[in-house]
């Protein structure tokens, strides 16, 4: 499975989005994504978005391939600085397991384009990159993921999140979702070992990621130390 995902990062491009243009694509994509699946009411616009989505601490990295926008994930960066971000909203007890000092990385609008589904390009361990390598570049404490129940397998096999809150409604979307929360530092090395892919990769430059600092927005956890990605 690493080699199909290696063979995946070699013609892929991650981009961080900031421009208007690329953000309506984005949520383009978005749309399109959630509306295969039944899951968000139609609009005439075409497009999916909320007012999380301009947060300062939102950062949003889209996935490239052949030159096209197929994946995308949004993150949210939770600090004493920012304790803003779509899944505190639904489940507020996340604030209860962070100690003083420590942060979280909340990653939702997990999307691939339908048409790439269909070619079976492991698209989605592309994606699940991102957010495990913003946990490292950020110095993140607890990973958190709001996901449907038919998706908790796959985030517990390969990144050790377990199951913290019972499904809950989640605003704009049709069907319930749990939240599923993983202690960064605790897990790291088990998920380096099964899928190194999700690490840094050297050998393919383009596959880092330029994260933005957001000084003055976020302040890193005191438990250890940055990484760069």
């Amino acid at each position: 499975m690493n080699n199909q995902v290696i063979e995946a990062l070699q013609r892929s491009r991650y981009k961080v989005l900031t421009s208007s243009q690329d953000l309506e694509q984005i949520y383009r994509l978005r749309y399109n994504c959630y509306r295969a699946e039944r899951s968000i009411a139609e609009n005439e616009r075409c497009i999916m978005t909320d007012p999380f989505d301009e947060t300062p601490n939102c950062v949003h990295v889209a996935v490239e391939m052949d030159g096209k926008m197929l994946a995308a994930v949004r993150l949210h960066l939770v600090s004493k600085l920012s304790l803003t971000s779509p899944t505190l909203e639904v489940f507020p007890e996340v604030l209860d397991m962070l100690k003083r000092g420590q942060t979280a990385l909340d990653s939702t609008r997990f999307v691939i384009a339908p048409e790439a589904r269909k070619q079976r390009v492991p698209l989605h361990f592309l994606v699940l990159r991102i957010p495990f390598l913003a946990t490292m570049f950020y110095d993140i404490d607890l990973a958190l993921a709001a996901v449907r129940v038919e998706h908790t397998a796959f985030y517990r096999r390969y990144l050790g999140y377990e199951v913290s809150m019972e499904p809950r409604s989640y605003p704009g979307l049709k069907k319930p979702t749990q939240l599923l929360t993983a202690k960064v530092r605790e897990q790291r090395d088990a998920v380096l070992a099964r899928i190194p892919v999700f690490g840094l990769v050297d050998e393919i430059p383009h596959s880092n990621i330029a994260f933005p600092n957001l000084q003055g927005v976020y302040v890193a956890s005191t438990d250890g130390s940055s990484k760069a990605a």
